[in-house]
C-alpha cells in the first residue's frame, strides 16, 4: 500500500528544514562574513566597539557557516616561491661544529689545538695544530656520521670527512643532500599550510612544483604582500650564549661568533656564539600570555630533549646573559638567575597583544627550514571573481529554468513535484558545503550546473516506470509504489558509478579539480535523496489528499 511511516516523514522534513537553516547565511554573505571576522577578532583580544557592532549584525543562535569562495570567485593572492634548500646545508654544518669540537677535545695530545676556520656555505673546516694526528682526528669525526634516513640513501652516511693539509673538511654526502632536500620541501609545505590555516584564511591551495618550488594560492587575502608577510616570516627562534655587546656593527666578532642587533635597543648589538644551545625546532607549544607586569608576552615549552639541554645550560651558567633571538634580532638577553628546569619559559619584549598572538602562531607552526625567493606574485581582484560568480549564476539559472520547463512539459504535475525537489536539492548542496567548510570554485559551479541536469535523471526513471505500471490497470496507488520500488536499483547503480568517478577525481586531482569533484559527490547524494524520498513524500501527501482514480503522467 502507498504509505510512508510517520518517523520517516518527520526525518525527511527535518533534513529539509536543516538544509534551509544551514544554507540561510549564504543569502546574507557579506553580513555574516563580517560577523564571523569580528567574533574571531574579539576572541583574540580585539574587543572594540566596532567589532562588537559587526558581531551584532547576525544573531548568535543562527548558524554562521558560509560556503568558502575560491580564488577564482573571491579574488586573493597567488605566489610562486623557490625554497633555498642550500641554506639548510649551511645550518647543518654550523650546528655540527660543537659536536666536532667536543669529540676532538679529549684527544688534544694527539691532534693538538682545534680551531674553527671560515668556511664556504655547506662545509665545515677545522684546523688542528698536529698534522700527524690527522688519521685519528678523521676517525673521530667520521664517528659522528649517522645513517641516511631515506629509501634512496640506504647504506649511506650523512656526512663526508676528508683532510686537506692540516684541515678537516666536513660536508654533507650526496645521499643526505637529496634526503635533506625532500625533508625541507615537505616541512616547508606543512609549515606554510599550518601558518595560513591558523591565521584564519580559508582553503588555500599549496602545492609542490618541481624540485624546489611551491605554489601558494589563498582566497580572501587582500594582496600578495600580505600573504608574503605571513609566509615569509621564518620565525627562527634560537637561544644563544652572549659573548659581549658593541655599538659598532662592523666589529669583528671572532670565528664562531656573530653580531646581531637588539630589537628594542637601537644602535646596540650583541656578540653571540653562532651555535645555539636550543632552537625553536625543539618547541612543542607557544601561547600568548602576559608577564608579571601585565605586558603581552609568549609562554613556551620545549620537548624533553630541548628541556634537558636548556636545563643543563642554565644550571652551568648562572649569572651569565642568555640571548633569545628571533629572526636575526635579539628580543631579550636576560641574565640566568637560577637553574630553569621543566623546559618552559616566557619571552618578553615590547609586544602588542596582536604581535604576541602572531608570534605564538608562528612558533607553534614551526620555523621554515630555509628562506624563500618569490619568483612570481600577483593579486587576483574581487572584480574578476564577481564576474565569475555572475556568470555562474546565469548558467545555473538557465540550467534550472530549462530543466524545470522540460520536466513540467513532459510529466505535468509530477514534473512540478520534481522541480520543487530540485530546489531543495540546491539548498542541501549549499548547506553541506557550508557545514563542512568546503571551497566553491568556478569548476565547482560547473559541478552544480551538472548536478542540476543530472538531478532529474532519477525522477525520469521513476516517472517512466510509474507510466508503465499505470497501463496495467493496477490502480494509481499500486502504480506509484511499484514505480519507485522497481526504479530503485537502476537509480542506485547509475549514481554509484558516477560517485566513484568523482571520488577518483578527488583523490588524484588537486585544486579546482578537487573542488569540482567535491560538489559533484555532494550533488549525487542530495539528488538521490530528493529524487527518491522527497518527491515520494510529496506525491504520497498529494495522493492522500486528492485520492485520484487514475493518474496521467
Amino acid at each position: 500500500m502507498l504509505q510512508i511511516e510517520t518517523w520517516k516523514r518527520v526525518l525527511i522534513w527535518a533534513v529539509l528544514a536543516l538544509g534551509i537553516v544551514l544554507s540561510l547565511p549564504n543569502a546574507f554573505y557579506t553580513r555574516v562574513e563580517q560577523h564571523n571576522d569580528a567574533v574571531a577578532a574579539i576572541e583574540k583580544g580585539a574587543d572594540t566597539e566596532e567589532n562588537q557592532g559587526l558581531a551584532a549584525q547576525w544573531p548568535d543562535f543562527l548558524p554562521s557557516g558560509l560556503v568558502n569562495l575560491g580564488l577564482d570567485l573571491r579574488g586573493g593572492a597567488h605566489l610562486l616561491a623557490e625554497v633555498k634548500v642550500a641554506d639548510v646545508y649551511a645550518a647543518r654544518m654550523e650546528a655540527l661544529w660543537p659536536d666536532v669540537r667536543d669529540v676532538l677535545r679529549p684527544e688534544r695530545e694527539t691532534v693538538g689545538t682545534i680551531r674553527l676556520l671560515p668556511s664556504e656555505p655547506g662545509e665545515l673546516r677545522v684546523r688542528i695544530s698536529e698534522p700527524a694526528g690527522m688519521p685519528r682526528a678523521l676517525e673521530l669525526v667520521r664517528g659522528l656520521a649517522q645513517p641516511v634516513v631515506s629509501l634512496t640513501g640506504a647504506g649511506s652516511t650523512d656526512i663526508q670527512v676528508r683532510a686537506e693539509g692540516d684541515q678537516i673538511v666536513v660536508t654533507l654526502s650526496e645521499a643526505e643532500q637529496l634526503a635533506t632536500d625532500e625533508r625541507t620541501m615537505q616541512q616547508s609545505l606543512e609549515i606554510i599550510r599550518r601558518r595560513i590555516d591558523e591565521v584564519g584564511t580559508r582553503e588555500p591551495t599549496i602545492q609542490r612544483q618541481g624540485e624546489d618550488r611551491i605554489l601558494i594560492q589563498v582566497p580572501g587575502i587582500g594582496s600578495a604582500q600580505e600573504l608574503k608577510d605571513i609566509i615569509g616570516t621564518t620565525a627562527q627562534l634560537t637561544f644563544q650564549p652572549v659573548v659581549g655587546s658593541t655599538d659598532n656593527p662592523d666589529t669583528a666578532p671572532g670565528v664562531g661568533n656573530e653580531i646581531l642587533p637588539y630589537l628594542d635597543r637601537e644602535g646596540t648589538y650583541a656578540i653571540l656564539e653562532q651555535a645555539p644551545v636550543v632552537t625553536g625546532e625543539e618547541l612543542v607549544d607557544a601561547q600568548p600570555s602576559f608577564d608579571q607586569n601585565g605586558r603581552p608576552a609568549v609562554n613556551f615549552r620545549f620537548n624533553p630533549a630541548g628541556a634537558r639541554k636548556f636545563g643543563d645550560y642554565t644550571a652551568d651558567n648562572i649569572g651569565s646573559p642568555f640571548a633569545i633571538v628571533l629572526d636575526g634580532e635579539v628580543i631579550s638577553a636576560p641574565v640566568i638567575q637560577s637553574h630553569i628546569a621543566g623546559g618552559s619559559g616566557i619571552i618578553t619584549g615590547n609586544f602588542t597583544i596582536e604581535e604576541s598572538t602572531n608570534l605564538a602562531v608562528l612558533l607553534r607552526a614551526g620555523a621554515l627550514p630555509a628562506g624563500m625567493n618569490f619568483l612570481e606574485e600577483r593579486t587576483i581582484g574581487p572584480e574578476l571573481g564577481q564576474d565569475s560568480i555572475d556568470a555562474g549564476k546565469v548558467a545555473a539559472t538557465v540550467a534550472m529554468v530549462a530543466v524545470v520547463l522540460f520536466v513540467i512539459a513532459s510529466y505535468g504535475f509530477f514534473g512540478f513535484v520534481a522541480s520543487v525537489a530540485l530546489t531543495f536539492n540546491m539548498l542541501l548542496i549549499i548547506a553541506i558545503l557550508s557545514l563542512i567548510g568546503a571551497t566553491l570554485t568556478l569548476p565547482g559551479i560547473a559541478g552544480i550546473v551538472l548536478t542540476i541536469g543530472m538531478a532529474v535523471d532519477a525522477n525520469v526513471l521513476v516517472f517512466e516506470r510509474i507510466r508503465e505500471e499505470a497501463r496495467t490497470a493496477k490502480g494509481p496507488a499500486r502504480a506509484i509504489e511499484l514505480g519507485y520500488d522497481r526504479a530503485m536499483s537502476a537509480i542506485v547503480d547509475a549514481n554509484i558509478t558516477t560517485f566513484f568517478g568523482a571520488a577518483i577525481l578527488f583523490m588524484l586531482g588537486s585544486g579546482p579539480v578537487r573542488g569540482f569533484a567535491v560538489v559533484l559527490m555532494i550533488g549525487i547524494v542530495t539528488s538521490v535523496f530528493t529524487a527518491i524520498y522527497v518527491t515520494r513524500l510529496f506525491i504520497v501527501m498529494w495522493f492522500e489528499r486528492k485520492r485520484p482514480r487514475s493518474i496521467e503522467i
